[in-house]
């Protein structure tokens, strides 16, 4: 039986994780505070003496008041692209969220953010809202506000397949696709980007502050002698009453949100996948208790099963195989009444079944082969995969090669990756190596994948990477006949320790979007909620078949 988490809360162990829990969530709120400000209050207000909302307002102003949303990538580009002034957020707001009840996903440039030109970050974060979209056919909308591509770095945002043009190749997928797109010019919106609003099903302008054209008047004037003003050559006026390229004339950016929310409220309802859902329940157990379960450091242990039971419903858990494979846990739930299917690392020291003892974090070949059968299990019956990730790895040493954990391990791996009922990937704490893929990490596409502050992403672990790297360079540098002393090698350790751990936090994975966002560990139900409400707007169409896996 698993000891109640209540009976703890004046124990010290447990004190000491809260206090660690809560200041890392009090230091990720400080980011999001400072990134939520965008190119700073001064940029903020000549944005508003132009007569124009800011990214974020204009999505508040569009979103149903009160209703619950999650923000993808805000910590993209953070503490990246110093010698350019930085690019908070990547400069581009995007939100899932609902107008008129309507799940939907807005992307918003932010123009206090170098004029909201595009970063190479600023691309791969368009490109997941674009993904998301079409993974789960929800609809999309624009608030346009950009430059265009920021020409110091346009080798790294131009021409590559993942680059600035995929967008517009999207726009054509989603229109063939039956995907609604709804794209608002708000500012200017220029070069490539112009060709967005024309491949969006609807498009809308701004009048006196929106604008679109190929090339502004400057550059006119230069290719072709032509002497015109911005607004007569790309307005309101000129397209909404001369060009055809936009349907709405708005006033202002109120009405223009109006004008979106309006064609949002007469869109009919989705096909379903018709995952199963009930009346939601909240968990038995609290919720806030996550706080004193999480240790305050990565080698302690605790009971994922205390985890499990503060974020489903009831606290109600029903496992698969409970005996076996005992360092993944897996069970059937539900989380704000959608049926899931858990797979979770164990990350206390348990019993085998053969009575050995497994490493807490660590997956053995039962665990592989148990989560693999469960996998296909959840797939035969159509519900959606929730991973909890804290994972440091496939068990390593002569005993497992010989056991077939290379064997095992693919065939979790090949049952993951050929899901086709929806998954989503919660990193609580670890996610080192094939341990990340085997648990869905990001290049198994997740729907959504999210870190606590707790997380860390990373090869391996700091101190055995260090150690690795240590081995190298001093190696290296003995062969050129120098001379290592302790002091000296306990000096390089340090040195290389602190630049890998500076590489395996969440806000290094979340600033390169391996990460769509860091949460506090209270949001992971609504994140999962709406995580799969707009997944199951996409219908199941593909069959599950997991190729060849040896047994």
């Amino acid at each position: 039986m698993n000891t109640p988490v209540q009976n703890k809360t004046m124990d010290l162990e447990f004190n000491k994780n809260e206090d660690k829990m809560r200041i890392l969530v009090s230091q990720m709120e400080q980011k999001l505070a400072k990134i939520y400000l965008g190119g700073g209050k001064a940029r903020i207000d000549k944005q508003h003496e132009q007569g124009k909302m800011t990214a974020r307002e204009r999505i508040a102003g569009l979103l149903d008041p009160e209703s619950p949303q999650i923000e993808m990538g805000a910590f993209a580009g953070d503490d990246m692209y110093k010698e350019h002034g930085g690019c908070p957020g990547g400069g581009v707001v995007i939100v899932i969220g609902y107008i008129h009840g309507k799940q939907c996903i807005v992307v918003a440039n932010d123009a206090t953010v170098k004029a909201g030109a595009w970063f190479p970050i600023t691309g791969k974060k368009n490109l997941r809202a674009q993904e998301i979209a079409i993974e789960n056919r929800l609809p999309i909308i624009y608030l346009v506000d950009s430059a265009g591509v920021y020409l110091p770095l346009q080798d790294e945002i131009f021409p590559d397949k993942e680059h600035f043009g995929r967008i517009f190749r999207n726009n054509a997928v989603m229109s063939s696709m039956g995907i609604l797109q709804i794209a608002a010019v708000m500012g200017s919106c220029v070069a490539g980007g112009a060709y967005l609003p024309i491949m969006s099903d609807e498009a809308m302008i701004v009048d006196k502050t929106g604008s679109i054209f190929l090339a502004g008047s400057y550059l006119v004037k230069a290719a072709i002698g032509e002497t015109i003003d911005n607004e007569t050559l790309g307005g309101a006026t000129t397209h909404c009453e001369v060009s055809g390229v936009t349907d709405y004339k708005c006033i202002d950016d109120k009405d223009c949100l109006n004008r979106i929310r309006n064609i949002m409220e007469k869109v009919g309802d989705f096909d379903k996948a018709g995952f199963s859902r009930i009346k939601a329940l909240p968990p038995k157990k609290d919720p806030k208790e996550i706080f004193g379960i999480i240790p305050d450091a990565r080698d302690k242990q605790y009971d994922v099963y205390e985890i499990i039971q503060r974020l489903v419903d009831n606290s109600e858990f029903e496992e698969y195989k409970e005996l076996y494979g005992r360092s993944i846990i897996c069970g059937v739930a539900r989380v704000e009444g959608w049926s899931v299917g858990i797979v979770a690392n164990q990350r206390k020291v348990v019993k085998s079944k053969k009575g050995e003892m497994q490493f807490g974090g660590v997956i053995y070949s039962d665990s592989a082969d148990k989560a693999a059968r469960f996998i296909m299990n959840c797939n035969q019956k159509k519900i959606p995969l929730v991973f909890l990730q804290d994972v440091t790895g496939f068990m390593v040493g002569s005993r497992s090669e010989q056991g077939g954990i290379i064997k095992d391990g693919a065939k979790l791996v090949n049952a993951m990756s050929n899901s086709v009922v929806p998954k989503f990937t919660i990193i609580m704490g670890n996610s080192y190596g094939a341990g990340n893929y085997a648990m869905c990490g990001k290049a198994y596409d997740p729907r959504l994948i999210v870190g606590w502050p707790t997380a860390q992403v990373a090869v391996m672990g700091g101190a055995q990477a260090a150690k690795v790297l240590l081995q190298i360079e001093t190696a290296s540098m003995k062969a050129k006949g120098e001379e290592i002393t302790p002091e000296r090698e306990a000096e390089l350790y340090n040195k290389i320790k602190d630049r890998y751990d500076s590489q395996t936090t969440p806000y290094y994975a979340a600033a390169r979007l391996w990460l769509d966002a860091i949460i506090n560990p209270l949001d992971t139900r609504k994140w999962i909620s709406m995580g799969i409400e707009m997944a199951n707007h996409a219908p199941v169409t593909k069959r599950y078949n997991v190729g060849v896996i040896q047994t």
